[in-house]
């Protein structure tokens, strides 16, 4: 895979966790308007979501790193 398909793939991994980001703000406005004083229950598994697909792109970003065979 060229490294021009890697930047294809990690700037849309990017878009993904902004999405995710988007999507946990939502939520949390939304619990916040109804008077909630805890965090949405998908929360945590949100941030888990948003960090694993950073750390994808992060690893994508690695020179001379291929994928499955050094992890």
């Amino acid at each position: 895979m060229s490294d021009g398909a890697f930047q294809e793939i990690r700037d849309r991994l990017e878009v993904i966790a902004e999405e995710l980001a988007d999507l946990s703000m939502e939520r949390l406005r939304r619990s916040i308007d109804v008077g909630g004083d805890q965090l949405p229950i998908d929360e945590k598994r949100l941030s888990r979501a948003r960090r694993a697909v950073l750390k994808a792109a992060d690893i994508l970003s690695e020179p001379g790193r291929r994928a499955g065979f050094d992890d």
